[in-house]
């Protein structure tokens, strides 16, 4: 099965390179280019890609706008891979908040941009534990937004669930969860995808974000 891709970045040697590195790979197809965000939506409606390599400092539009215009009260969407050159951009966080599926610095090294994307169209999120924490360092600065009323979904979770979703807000993998909860990796991938549908989110990053927003575990609770 081919993996479609955009990729959106202001600077045409780094469109070169990535399109380079992922045309050599056979079942990766660039199916277009665009160079800043309003462009990225027009060419994202048109070529209709699985995976969008979006940089975040553009012109006109930047990446964080294009990933909320392309993503905002969709469940479905392209799977959106945040590029930026530095690891502490301030847009990461926003752009994970927007339903970014993880992100990636441009000098990744190219096996890793191309199993990032496999990751991503595969329907799973690319949260390093690294990323997960900064994350959380935002919300320990940011009160919830939802203390209050209980977010649409959460009463349908089981006991069980919702602590295999304050595991996942820790930025632990399946394995990890496994070993915590004492249940084998495939029982962590059926609790994973029931809670994603029962919560409405679209991948992990969605369900960190979402925990820490609501409530479902705090700054405190993360993993070190």
């Amino acid at each position: 099965m081919t993996t479609k891709v955009l990729i959106v970045d202001d600077q045409s040697l780094v469109r070169a390179g990535f399109r380079m590195i992922l045309e050599s790979e056979p079942e990766i197809e660039v199916v277009g280019e665009a160079a800043d965000g309003l462009t990225a939506v027009l060419a994202a409606r048109e070529t209709q890609p699985d995976v969008i390599l979006m940089d975040v400092r553009m012109p006109n539009v930047d990446g964080l706008e294009a990933t909320r215009r392309l993503l905002e009260g969709k469940e479905e969407g392209p799977r959106i891979l945040i590029l930026t050159t530095f690891d502490l951009d301030e847009y990461v966080y926003e752009a994970l908040r927007a339903g970014a599926s993880g992100f990636l610095l441009k000098d990744t090294p190219p096996e890793q941009l191309v199993e990032a994307i496999r990751i991503v169209a595969g329907g799973d999120a690319l949260l390093s534990p690294v990323v997960t924490r900064r994350v959380i360092a935002e919300f320990v600065r940011r009160p919830p937004v939802s203390t209050v009323q209980p977010p649409p979904g959460l009463d349908d979770l089981t006991a069980r669930e919702l602590e295999i979703l304050r595991l996942i807000a820790r930025g632990l993998s399946n394995a990890e969860i496994a070993a915590e909860a004492f249940v084998s990796e495939t029982t962590v991938k059926t609790h994973v995808a029931r809670i994603l549908m029962k919560l409405r989110l679209r991948d992990r990053v969605q369900a960190v974000v979402f925990a820490y927003e609501h409530g479902i575990v705090h700054a405190g609770e993360a993993a070190g």
